[in-house]
């Protein structure tokens, strides 16, 4: 055992290393997702965090070119219970451990993930740091004391694009360095802002008719108006939306000048421009197997979630709808207000990875769109 896992509460969980040699801080979470772990790994709603899988075997299909959510690993560190060296997959093109050295990432296997999970699940997400360099326990410790706690950090900065940039690729399958095919013809321009925006958001987006401009989390509105867009999108992300003040502040000045479409961090971030509030949840959402339900129809969709705060139902104004709910523990799964023309959704409906229950609301927003040129 070359490897340890210790949290500010002073539990140590040993292992052996994986990945790049060193140590990581970061908040502790679990994902409940069975697979795509190369999709989790480079979310960058992830930033930050040091991710635990409950699905034991990891590793076993290998990394590949198509399925990355961005152009790197995001993750803080990663943390399995069995990694397997040997992969298969008509689509591999490398091993999980050389992608994760590769890029610096500190990982960790042979470790009592199950105890882990039940760990944070009664005591909440917590900082942790993973060693693997041979410091000792007593000094990881300190250090993992020292570290900033989630609240109150902006993490998006760290994630979001430098420049703009257009994106045209759609979903449909193609294996790199091939050519993507060609889309279908754009009906709608969207703007969409980069908090630690998903690859497969903007697939979606473009599957449904848009031609979409990238721009950073930082753009001031006047000049994300100034490219003529017919509607506007605000992505996930990772950190405290409440310490994004920029972003939220925007978006009061957007809501009512454009349609307007947020998931993730763009849900809470829409809560916060409407006057409402965000809160820390215990341990988060982090799996594909989240129950949702959709309030005006009754269904319940089954959805991929990756958040650790949420809006806080008692601070909404009147005229916000809050239009799903999460079954497990009734918290905000989406927000609509009619008269400003926006709507967003706490959970992923682009699902990478996870199910495709979700995936009419993109299409919801081209009606708006549609609606409101």
């Amino acid at each position: 055992m070359d490897a340890l896992l210790v949290l500010e509460d002073g539990r140590v969980f040993p292992g052996r290393s994986f990945g790049a040699v060193g140590e990581t801080l970061g908040e502790v979470v679990f994902h409940t997702g069975m697979t795509g772990y190369q999709e989790i790994l480079t979310d960058p709603s992830y930033c930050g965090q040091l991710v635990t899988m409950t699905a034991p075997h990891i590793g076993n299909t290998g990394v590949n070119d198509f399925d990355p959510e961005s152009f790197k690993p995001q993750v803080a560190g990663l943390i399995v219970r069995a990694y397997s060296e040997d992969y298969s997959s008509w689509r591999a093109r490398g091993s999980l451990a050389q992608l994760l050295r590769d890029h610096g990432i500190v990982a960790m296997t042979d470790v009592d993930t199950r105890a882990l999970t039940r760990h944070i699940r009664t005591a909440g997400a917590m900082r942790g740091i993973i060693g693997t360099n041979g410091t000792s326990r007593e000094e990881l410790l300190a250090k993992v004391r020292q570290a900033p706690v989630m609240q109150g950090l902006d993490l998006t900065r760290v994630v979001s694009c430098e420049q703009p940039y257009s994106w045209t690729h759609n979903s449909a399958p193609f294996t790199p360095p091939a050519t993507p095919p060609a889309p279908a013809e754009a009906r709608f321009h969207v703007v969409a802002y980069d908090f630690g925006l998903k690859r497969t958001i903007l697939r979606r987006l473009v599957d449904h008719g848009c031609r979409v401009t990238v721009v950073p989390g930082t753009t001031p509105a006047n000049e994300a108006l100034a490219l003529k867009p017919d509607g506007i999108f605000y992505s996930n992300g990772p950190g405290d939306p409440a310490a994004t003040v920029y972003a939220f502040e925007n978006l009061f000045l957007l809501l009512g000048q454009k349609p307007v479409f947020g998931i993730c961090l763009g849900n809470q971030l829409m809560g916060l421009a409407l006057g409402g509030r965000t809160y820390k949840l215990p341990f988060g959402h982090h799996g594909a197997n989240h129950p949702v339900r959709h309030l005006a129809s009754g269904k319940v969709e089954i959805t991929s979630q990756n958040h650790g705060f949420a809006v806080d139902p008692d601070s909404l104004p009147a005229g916000t709808e809050i239009t799903h709910i999460n079954l497990n523990d009734q918290t905000v799964e989406g927000l609509r207000n009619e008269e400003l023309g926006c709507f967003s959704v706490q959970y992923h409906p682009e699902a990478g990875p996870g199910p495709h229950d979700a995936n009419y609301l993109f299409a919801e927003f081209v009606q708006l769109m549609e609606a409101r040129r």
